[in-house]
């Protein structure tokens, strides 16, 4: 018997489930795809290598009922995978645990139809497995084994089904659609003649391979999407250091630049939201391009204010420069988009807040969510010194006039009087960015 087909279709799942833990190995439902792909593979390869040789050759052992074992994990793992997909859906969208229970269902016949191939490993080999081999007649035998299996295949596909009407995550939806879709072909490789098996099962994890594919290109937009929000170069620096290397928490020495809109409140309440809406988002883009040129990061976008870090993750020695650069080019965007802003006695401004000094930086968040957070009185400064700035003033801590290298930025800073800032018990002093 020509066992290439077996192995070409067998290397395929494991290259497949290879993948998947490699791509995404923190992930509880890819892990246990790959589990399910790899039980694939092996059944595939000790039936095309030592199963089928030893019915042929009529010396079939005692114990040949194991080799169902992978089988059954195929149908596990696949169903586990499922249950896994729905505990990722909000719980508001799951009323009910019926799908949950027809997974359990379908795994128990599974395991049933392996604890048969146990029991009865001639019956299983002379009237299951040997209907693929030879196309001889289908005897009780065969259904004895065979509809445990339909049934759970059938089950599992229904719950895949109902779970697809919960809303669940768009990426994973795309995996139950191929999954469902595939099913039928890779169970069907497990009874149907041996010349057109591996066709059949090839067929099968083709549909599913699209839908992985297509769940890694949704992930990948996700990524770019947030990417936005980051400046290309710690992009360059979880790519070359990795993710949790890139984001491991430390304390460091960096900048902090606040910003926000003045007579936002009072405008948004009376202005149309659709204009409102435009008005941020034109905001947005002019802070974000800024803070992208001088390599800064954006930790926190909410409403109109915006807190930008320079030097974390990115080390950079010149942070403080970078931050007044950064400080200017907010201010000289909003000045010049005021005209556009602005409706008649509702006027807009920008107002900037700049703070240097150490601050504890790292990922904190549970496993539904993570942020990229700082801590330390320089964060408080810069946001508080922000909210004292009038529309055009950009507002800069002692710390940073120390750092700030550069004579002309030096000769623009002009001392104010302390200010009596909230959560800071002397007065603070500080600086004003003079206009170029």
């Amino acid at each position: 018997m020509d066992t290439t087909p077996q192995i070409i279709v067998s290397l395929l799942a494991l290259g497949m489930a290879l993948a998947f833990i490699v791509a995404d190995r923190q992930s509880p439902t890819s892990r246990m795809l790959s589990l399910f792909l790899t039980a694939v593979g092996i059944t595939i390869v000790l039936g095309a290598k030592i199963e089928y040789p030893m019915i042929r050759s009529g010396a079939y052992p005692w114990w040949g009922g194991l080799f169902a074992v992978p089988e059954v994990l195929d149908f596990v793992f696949a169903f586990e995978w499922v249950l896994r997909v729905r505990r990722t859906i909000p719980a508001r969208n799951l009323t009910t645990r019926f799908a949950d229970n027809l997974l359990r269902v379908a795994q128990g016949l599974a395991v049933l139809y392996g604890v048969l191939a146990l029991c009865f490993p001639y019956v299983r080999s002379e009237q299951f497995v040997s209907s693929a081999l030879s196309g001889s007649s289908l005897g009780p035998g065969f259904f004895l084994f065979a509809a445990p299996l339909a049934v759970s295949l059938l089950l599992g596909v229904f719950a895949g089904l109902l779970t697809l009407r919960r809303r669940p995550d768009v990426a994973e939806r795309m995996r139950l659609v191929a999954f469902a879709a595939a099913s039928p072909f890779m169970a069907s490789g497990m009874v149907a003649p041996v010349e057109i098996a591996p066709v059949l099962t090839a067929v099968g994890l083709l549909i599913f391979l699209v839908g992985a594919i297509e769940f890694h290109v949704i992930q990948g937009q996700r990524a770019q999407f947030l990417s936005r929000f980051l400046a290309p170069q710690v992009a360059e620096l979880v790519r070359e250091q990795g993710l949790k290397s890139a984001t491991r928490e430390q304390t460091l020495e960096l900048s902090v630049v606040c910003c926000d809109l003045r007579g936002f409140t009072a405008f948004s309440a009376a202005t149309e939201s659709k204009k409102v809406i435009g008005i941020l988002r034109e905001y947005y883009d002019a802070v974000g391009a800024a803070a992208q040129d001088v390599g800064g990061t954006i930790k926190d976008q909410a409403g109109d204010g915006v807190l930008i870090l320079v030097g974390a993750p990115i080390r950079f020695e010149d942070h403080a420069h970078r931050a007044l650069e950064l400080a200017k080019r907010i201010r000289e965007s909003g000045v010049a988009l005021r005209a556009r802003w602005s409706d008649g006695e509702l006027q807009l401004g920008v107002g900037v807040g700049t703070a240097s000094g150490f601050v504890t930086v790292g990922v904190i968040g549970g496993a539904s969510r993570l942020e990229y957070t700082a801590v330390g009185p320089a964060v408080n400064l810069a946001s508080r010194l922000c909210s004292e700035a009038a529309h055009g003033n950009v507002l800069v801590d002692e710390r940073t006039t120390e750092l700030v290298g550069s004579a002309d930025i030096r000769a623009a800073l002009r001392p104010c009087a302390p200010l009596n800032l909230k959560g800071f018990r002397d007065p603070v002093p500080n600086f004003a960015l003079a206009p170029a």
